[in-house]
């Protein structure tokens, strides 16, 4: 079984990218490499941002290694919160926080429409760096519902549903979402090599 290293330690990208690669891959992550270095992400998108991690690490550990970066986009607020989709609200991670910022900021607006955008890196130890992106349309609802998934999940509402992500089952939510589009595409350039 081919290893691959995300560059993450977020637990539950680690658990959306295993469901959906753990049957070809096994999947490593930042958690099994404790010796890595901490990486800024200092990048103005999403690409970049996905493109320093993965180029880092691929360095440090001298095998291909991919990165993702997401977000949610809200034209309306100038594409907010975007690459601080985590930190939205100031502190790094705090998921209630973001939402109700986001929520907040919306109040009297019309046009909800969003999307979540990934975008994943796939970088080899020379730094050769392919980019395989995803995205996820709908809007922001008016209230939070429903209590699986993370981050915004609970208020953002897909394209021709009316349930929240949170509504959908773990299942549902990959067969559907922003970093299972991105991770088609990679799939299909990892099968062609």
């Amino acid at each position: 079984m081919k290893v691959i290293l995300l560059a993450t330690a977020n637990g539950h990208k680690l658990e959306e990218f295993s469901n959906i690669l753990g049957k070809e891959f096994l999947i490593r992550s930042l958690k099994d490499y404790p010796e890595l270095p901490e990486i800024e992400e200092t990048g103005t998108s999403l690409e970049e941002n996905a493109g320093i991690k993965a180029k880092t690490l691929a360095s440090h550990i001298g095998n291909t290694t991919i990165a993702d970066d997401s977000g949610l986009i809200v034209p309306v607020l100038g594409g907010d919160p975007g690459i601080h989709s985590a930190r939205y609200a100031g502190e790094h991670g705090n998921d209630s926080a973001n939402r109700k910022l986001l929520l907040q900021n919306l109040e009297d607006i019309h046009d909800r429409s969003a999307y979540f955008e990934c975008v994943i890196a796939l970088c080899n130890p020379d730094g050769d760096t392919l980019y395989f992106s995803g995205k996820l349309h709908g809007h922001i609802g008016f209230e939070e519902k429903g209590s699986n998934g993370f981050g915004y999940d609970s208020i953002f509402i897909p394209e021709g549903s009316d349930r929240s992500l949170a509504e959908f089952s773990p299942e549902e939510k990959n067969q559907i979402s922003h970093r299972r589009k991105a991770i088609d595409g990679l799939l299909a350039y990892l099968n062609k090599i």
